[in-house]
């Protein structure tokens, strides 16, 4: 189960670990451990297996999961027929550390049930997701039960789901949604229990992905990953809904505080006509890193037009914000000169971010100062973030 996420990606001990370096030889002592949990939320591997029987859309819901198209560079292979031949890797297009493995179905003439555990190597995965687009098989429970012998999570889910709701509707004009959703989620389950598995069912389109089931999965995987691994998989998840911009702006926000005091603390050279002293440097890629993670970099923008149909020139009209341009020293430098981006007051700096340490960090100006910067430049992305997804999908996604 996972960690609390109040601690910021802190557990217990590693608060009193920093609080007691903190106490001990001040913030010089403190910083290397805040920089090694920096560096743990960039470099972090996620293993994301997926697998299922020939047909079942594996390579399609990879690629989706990774904002790409079937055909597109660096798509996984897709077919009517098994193209994974061993298992392939795929890493997410701006996150590299988030890897999706296709894994051939088990229970083929070429890998049988017997031995298909110890060829695919299922330790080295985090978690692990099995699709049909029918019902789930004595195989697919087998490998259920061997995923839980390893302790790990796995997710079953339904896929091409739209195909079915498209072919009640050709029946039937006036049929209940909900109603037959529920008896293929029924049906699925009882399938697993004859095979003696319980386990929710998860309906998804690939096509509609803010629709059916899909946000409910994306939650339940977040809720069983520790808080740096959940971090780093909502990080990876396409901007389809207002809502996970916004959970990526929270997560992100847990960040700043580290950010800005190594800012302050790392190197640093005072600013001319400024009274704080920072690393330019890492803001300068803490404002790249956040546009890649809110999509509003060139390469994510073309991502999502490609996706939706969307022109886009269209997408790039609703940001508003010199903040998608070159991004230099000099550029920050000039608006760590201005008040734009210092809007966080001292009444919200209570610092309530981390627990333990109370306000400790909040006498020097240079922290101060550096949080504020960042916490603007995280609003101002957010906002133009929901605008480009708003645009993209023609309405307001929750």
């Amino acid at each position: 189960m996972a960690q609390s996420s109040n601690s910021a990606f802190f557990n217990l001990k590693e608060l009193k670990d920093l609080k007691a370096a903190y106490e001990t030889d001040g913030l010089s002592a403190a910083v290397p451990l805040i920089q090694k949990k920096v560096n743990d939320l960039t470099n972090t591997e996620l293993h994301i297996a997926v697998t299922g029987e020939t047909g079942s859309g594996k390579s399609t819901f990879i690629n989706v999961m990774r904002g790409l198209r079937d055909g597109d560079k660096g798509a996984a292979k897709t077919g009517p027929t098994e193209t994974t031949m061993k298992p392939t890797s795929y890493p997410h297009p701006n996150l590299p550390t988030v890897i999706f493995w296709d894994l051939p179905g088990i229970g083929t003439t070429k890998f049988p049930a017997n031995t298909y555990v110890k060829e695919m190597n299922l330790d080295k995965y985090d978690f692990f997701l099995i699709l049909s687009d029918c019902r789930f098989r004595e195989n697919d429970a087998r490998l259920a039960k061997e995923i839980k012998k390893l302790r790990k999570k796995f997710y079953f889910i339904r896929s091409k789901i739209d195909n079915d709701r498209d072919s009640f509707h050709k029946q039937n004009k006036h049929f209940d949604k909900d109603k037959e959703l529920d008896k293929i989620r029924k049906y699925c389950i009882n399938s697993l229990k004859e095979q003696g598995i319980i386990s929710p069912v998860f309906l998804i389109s690939h096509f509609e992905t803010n629709e059916f089931d899909f946000p409910e999965l994306n939650d339940a995987i977040k809720s069983n990953l520790d808080d740096i691994k959940k971090h780093v998989f909502l990080l990876s998840l396409p901007n389809i809904t207002l809502k996970i911009i916004e959970e990526k702006r929270k997560d992100l926000k847990n960040r700043i505080w580290m950010l800005a005091t190594l800012s302050g603390a790392i190197g640093a050279v005072p600013l001319p006509g400024l009274s704080f002293v920072c690393d330019i440097g890492i803001l300068v890629t803490a404002i790249i890193d956040f546009r890649i993670y809110l999509g509003l970099d060139d390469v994510s923008l073309q991502r999502l037009a490609n996706t939706t149909g969307k022109p886009v020139s269209q997408l790039k009209a609703v940001v508003k914000t010199p903040l998608v341009g070159e991004i230099n020293e000099q550029f920050v430098k000039k608006l760590l000169a201005s008040t734009t981006y210092f809007t966080v007051s001292a009444i919200e700096l209570s610092l309530d971010f981390v627990p333990i340490f109370g306000s400790i960090f909040g006498a020097a100006s240079s922290f101060l100062m550096t949080y504020k910067f960042l916490h603007g430049v995280l609003d101002d992305l957010t906002e133009n973030a929901k605008r480009v997804v708003q645009v993209a999908f023609d309405s307001d996604l929750h």
